[in-house]
């Protein structure tokens, strides 16, 4: 059975929609862990119908972890200025730009098949195609740096 619980603690987990939430949840039969698959799966497709949008705005994000001896910057694309500026949409940009900062990826191919290093269940490109899915605009990782004293 399907309670309202069950919903709120998928949507706070995700910080997808309601209506999403349920509709995985009801085609997972009430199993959590299967909801959260399909929830990517239907990420993943999202992003794929969404891939020839333009991107006309976005937000650079940077991290310099504690010592200050290494840093990472990152600019992370979308389509509207109202996606870039919300404060969801930042603080992935700032994960992003700790991950790279952790990381050290090479390129950005090699980054978004990373594991992301606060949730190792779920790659870059997989937290990508969640933006992508919980704002509905493209989403995609411009350039990104890092700076290192070691």
């Amino acid at each position: 059975m399907i309670t309202t619980e069950n919903i709120k603690a998928l949507r706070d987990e995700t910080g997808l929609s309601v209506m999403q939430c349920q509709k995985a949840l009801e085609a997972a039969g009430g199993d959590r862990l299967k909801a959260l698959e399909i929830l990517k799966e239907k990420g993943a497709e999202i992003a794929s119908k969404k891939k020839d949008r333009t991107l006309g705005a976005g937000t650079v994000a940077a991290y310099i972890h504690s010592g200050e001896t290494v840093g990472a910057m990152v600019e992370l694309l979308s389509e509207t200025d109202f996606v870039a500026k919300n404060p969801e949409f930042k603080a992935v940009a700032k994960d992003i730009a700790m991950h790279i900062a952790a990381m050290n990826p090479q390129d950005t191919d090699e980054l978004l098949t990373q594991p992301f290093i606060k949730s190792s269940g779920e790659t870059i490109g997989e937290i990508i195609n969640g933006t992508i899915q919980k704002f509905g605009e493209r989403t995609e990782i411009g350039k990104f740096t890092r700076f290192s004293i070691n």
